[in-house]
């Protein structure tokens, strides 16, 4: 019953023209070509739309190469770190073209924690660990290991 209703009320509406039909005619007069709409040229319209293309493409390529930056990122780490790999990261690295490095400030990050793991890893570096330990605590363990092993010698040998 409300549908009859509505539908006899919005046709009486649209024959007086107060507006009812006022969506046909916008629907009506947008013109089909998109190239029209955007007031443009097909010529126009095509250079841009390839223009809008080629920019998606380099768009996607950054943002392929970067994903694959921090995909070798999260390798060199795992190496670093002795973690177990994943193949996803080894996804990425591949899809970019295997010529992905660290980019150049996590280079000299690496660069510099190599460093100092070496000096720590050298002989000066053992020496000035060595005034940072307590040695009471070192003599004190070295002797306690020495008279642990020295009366397990005891209990073992009969001649001692």
């Amino acid at each position: 019953m409300a549908f009859l209703m509505k539908t006899m009320l919005s046709n009486q509406v649209k024959n007086l023209g107060l507006g009812g039909g006022g969506e046909e005619s916008k629907e009506e007069s947008a013109p089909s070509d998109p190239a029209a709409a955007a007031g443009m040229t097909r010529e126009e319209y095509e250079e841009y739309q390839k223009q809008m293309v080629e920019e998606k493409m380099e768009r996607d390529a950054a943002f392929a190469q970067k994903k694959a930056e921090r995909a070798c990122l999260r390798v060199h780490l795992r190496e670093k770190y002795r973690l177990p790999k994943s193949e996803l990261d080894e996804n990425q690295i591949q899809m970019a073209g295997d010529d992905v490095g660290l980019p150049e400030d996590l280079q000299k990050m690496v660069a510099e924690d190599q460093v100092e793991e070496e000096d720590k890893d050298s002989i000066l570096g053992q020496l000035q660990n060595i005034q940072n330990m307590d040695m009471d605590a070192i003599k004190e363990k070295a002797q306690a290991t020495f008279t642990e092993m020295k009366q397990a010698a005891e209990q073992k040998c009969s001649v001692m």
